[in-house]
């Protein structure tokens, strides 16, 4: 009769980690799924414990729990005489996805005739944090692809597009961008006095470069699309392989770029 294996202590608690960290992610899958369905309740009128309970089928005491954390974040108000209102949170998420919205929406068409003309990756990007969204890509016609998907974050001091985004910053502010990155990712090419010279000339010229930054022999040039008010809102980058990308032609696409953003700008009502 064949022996029994039995696994090693060291095997079983990995398989009970395991379990416990997959139990974990259903559990707040679950919490999460609940949460938004709160969210949803109130959003069509349940104000009261009661009603969003027997709205969800969900007993009191999780209602109340998952209430009581969608009010400290923000996303629910409370008040004795109104109950439960949507809150705050929900007016900025709106407002964002709006902006974004508008943005892809209005700049898609000049996104494409740019690829088109350059055959270069185009880019559109906002700041979402501490980082660069990247919202809207045109893929360039070159042999060579540059890497880059809808929905990715990536830092701000090494990219194109997040120096753009920061034309406008005071000193402080990039003091404290360059700061905190460099806590996350120590080697740059550029120390902060080099870093603030060179958002200085940025900010003089209207554009932003990533010369090998943020990936190797990738090269970008990218300029700020601003709203009504002046403020910049957003950013497109033009992104090759830095063989395609020698200092003449980067002279060029400054033009391209910065002709684009304007365009853009104007469209969301910005007056040059």
């Amino acid at each position: 009769m064949p022996k029994l294996k039995l696994a090693e202590p060291k095997e079983l608690d990995a398989e009970v980690e395991d379990f416990g960290e997959k139990e974990k992610g259903v559990t707040g899958a679950l919490t999460l799924m609940r949460g938004l369905d709160v969210l949803k309740s109130v959003s069509g009128g349940n104000n009261t414990l009661p009603k969003i309970s027997k709205d969800l089928t969900l007993n009191k005491s999780t209602v109340h729990r998952l209430a009581t954390t969608l009010v400290d974040y923000g996303y629910l108000s409370f008040s004795q005489k109104e109950g439960y209102a949507l809150g705050t949170m929900l007016l900025e998420l709106g407002h964002a996805a709006s902006q974004q919205i508008t943005l892809t929406r209005v700049s898609h068409d000049y996104l494409v005739r740019l690829a088109a003309d350059t055959g270069d990756t185009v880019n559109l990007g906002v700041l979402d944090g501490h980082q660069v969204h990247y919202i809207d890509k045109i893929p360039g016609t070159r042999r060579i692809e540059v890497r880059c998907v809808i929905g990715e974050r990536q830092a701000i001091r090494p990219t194109g597009l997040g120096k753009a985004l920061l034309i406008d910053a005071e000193e402080d502010k990039l003091r404290e961008v360059y700061n905190r990155e460099t806590r996350e990712f120590p080697n740059y090419r550029y120390d902060m006095k080099t870093w603030l010279e060179v958002m200085k000339h940025y900010a003089q010229e209207g554009y932003a470069l990533d010369m090998d930054e943020n990936e190797d022999r990738i090269r970008c040039v990218a300029a700020p699309i601003r709203d009504v008010s002046g403020r910049i809102v957003a950013a497109v980058s033009i992104s090759s392989a830095a063989q395609y990308m020698d200092d003449s032609r980067i002279e060029t696409l400054k033009g391209y770029v910065k002709d684009v953003t304007l365009q853009i700008s104007r469209e969301l009502g910005y007056k040059d």
